[in-house]
Formats: structure tokens, sequence, C-alpha cells
């Protein structure tokens, strides 16, 4: 397993997808900081982080309010300008669900980002 917030975020959409309430993925910083923001939009309800062994785990509560979720790959650098563009390719309507991005000032969706007048690379889209 080369991308663990690849990982996670399949299990979450499978998990999803098939109705169950709750998922489990590896924790990462990456990771636990897009929960946060998935969380602040209320796309999940919650989650813990619990260790078992050596390795550190994360239980998700689902919402049930995911219609799909991805990586995105390679990580496109984005100006500040250059958000329409990509907002037209990975979400489907104006104002219905974000993309998230990594900027100078940490993880922001890109209606933070555009507020704050950065651009970023970007990391994955949910609605």
């Amino acid at each position: 397993m080369v991308d663990r917030l690849a990982d996670s975020i399949n299990k979450i959409k499978t998990n999803e997808r098939i109705g169950r309430r709750e998922c489990i993925v590896y924790s990462t910083k990456l990771t636990k900081a897009i929960l946060e923001i998935m969380k602040k939009n209320e796309y999940i309800k919650d989650f813990e982080e619990f260790q078992e062994g050596p390795a550190k785990y994360l239980k998700i509560q689902l919402a049930n309010k995911i219609n799909a979720i991805g990586v995105i790959k390679p990580r496109y650098a984005i100006s500040k300008d250059n958000f329409q563009k990509y907002e037209a390719r990975y979400i489907p309507s104006k104002d219905f669900g974000m993309l998230v991005v990594s900027t100078p000032k940490g993880l922001l969706t890109n209606k933070e980002a555009k507020e704050n007048n950065i651009g970023g690379r970007l990391i994955l889209y949910v609605y």
C-alpha cells in the first residue's frame, strides 16, 4: 500500500455506498486533517483515533451524505484565479460539494482558499 489517503478515501466511499454506519481506516496526519474538514462540513458525523498494537487507526462515524468522493491525482497546482476550471471538472454544480486544497495556511476548502486569496495543490473532492 503506497497511498494511505487514497486507501482511506476508497474505504469511506465503499462503506457509504453499502450503507454502513462506520468504517475503520489507517491514521495519518493528512487523513485526520481531511476528516476534520469533512466533519465541519457535515459529510461525516465524527471520528476517533485508537491504537491496536503498533498501528493507529481511525473509527469514522458515517453520516451517509456523501454522493461521491475521490483523491485527485496528480496533485494539480492551482493558482488563486484558476479554481473555477477545477470546480467545473470535479464538482457537479455550484455550491454542491467541495475541493480540499493544501495551501501554505494548511488544508482549506476551495471556498476558504478563494476568500483568503491563496492557491495550493488539490487533494480531493467530495459532494
